[in-house]
C-alpha cells in the first residue's frame, strides 16, 4: 500500500510542477498539496 502511495504522490507532485510551468499557478499548487497529503511522509488520507 505504501509504494502505492508514494506512486500516487510522485504523479501528483510532478503534475503539479508542470502546471506551475504552464502558468496554472492555482492548479498546480493544488496538486502539489494534495501530492504532499497523500504521500507516506506527508499526512497519509488512508491511515
Amino acid at each position: 500500500m505504501a509504494l502505492i502511495l508514494w506512486i500516487i504522490a510522485v504523479v501528483l507532485v510532478v503534475s503539479g510542477i508542470v502546471s506551475l510551468f504552464r502558468g496554472e499557478v492555482l492548479w498546480g499548487a493544488v496538486l502539489i498539496i494534495v501530492g504532499l497529503l497523500v504521500g507516506p511522509g506527508g499526512v497519509s488520507l488512508f491511515t
